[in-house]
C-alpha cells in the first residue's frame, strides 16, 4: 500500500505491518483514504481529530446554505380594501426576506361562476407588488382555488436590525418619511 505520513509527505509503498508499525511509533492511526486506488492509499493521522474537522466543515457548509420557504397568503373574491392592503404588505415582507409566496384565492358557492373576479384580484396583487417580484407559476384554477406562486426578483439584502449601533444621518430620516408619504398617497388614489 502507498503510505502518506502525518505531515503529508509520501513515504512510498509499504506493507501493512510496516505501515502499522510506523503509525504506532508516532502514536497515530493508520487510515485508508483511497481503497480503490492501485495500490490502496493509507495515511497516518489522528482519526478522531480528522472526523471532528470533517464534521465542522459540514456544519459550516450547512450554515451558508439558505432555506427558501414558501409562505401562503389566502384571499377571497369579496375581500375588503383594508384586508387586501394588509395581506399584500405581508407578502411584500415575505418577499423581502427572500421567501417565495403562494397566493391562493378561495372560491365558495356561486363565486365559482366568476373566476374573472379572482384573476382581477391576483392582477391587483401583482400591480401593488410591482417590479420586485417575478411570477414563478402563473395563476390557474385548481378545483375551488386559484393559485399563483411568486418569488423575489433578485437576492435582496437583509433589512438592518433595529438595535444596530450605526447612527443614521438626519437626511436619511427625511428621505424615509418622504418615501412613506408617497406610498400612502398612491394608496389613497386607488
Amino acid at each position: 500500500m502507498r503510505l502518506i505520513g502525518a505531515d503529508g509527505v509520501q513515504l512510498g509503498i509499504k506493507s501493512l505491518p510496516d505501515a502499522l508499525e510506523l503509525a504506532r511509533q508516532v502514536d497515530l492511526d493508520l487510515v485508508e483514504v483511497a481503497p480503490l486506488a492501485n495500490p490502496p492509499v493509507c495515511r497516518i493521522m489522528d482519526y478522531g481529530k480528522f472526523r471532528y474537522e470533517e464534521s465542522q466543515k459540514a456544519k459550516e457548509s450547512r450554515k451558508k446554505t439558505s432555506q427558501v420557504t414558501i409562505k401562503e397568503v389566502k384571499f377571497r373574491p369579496k375581500i375588503g380594501k383594508g384586508d387586501f392592503d394588509t395581506k399584500v404588505r405581508h407578502m411584500h415582507d415575505f418577499l423581502e426576506d427572500g421567501h417565495k409566496v403562494k397566493v391562493t384565492l378561495q372560491f365558495r358557492g356561486r363565486e365559482m361562476a366568476h373566476p374573472e373576479l379572482g384573476a382581477k384580484i391576483l392582477d391587483a396583487v401583482l400591480e401593488q407588488l410591482g417590479e420586485a417580484v417575478k411570477v414563478e407559476t402563473q395563476a390557474r384554477l385548481e378545483g375551488r382555488n386559484m393559485t399563483m406562486v411568486l418569488a423575489p426578483e433578485k437576492k435582496v439584502v437583509k433589512k438592518p436590525e433595529k438595535n444596530s449601533t450605526k447612527p443614521t444621518a438626519p437626511g436619511d430620516e427625511t428621505q424615509i418619511a418622504s418615501e412613506s408619504g408617497e406610498s400612502h398617497a398612491e394608496n389613497e388614489d386607488k
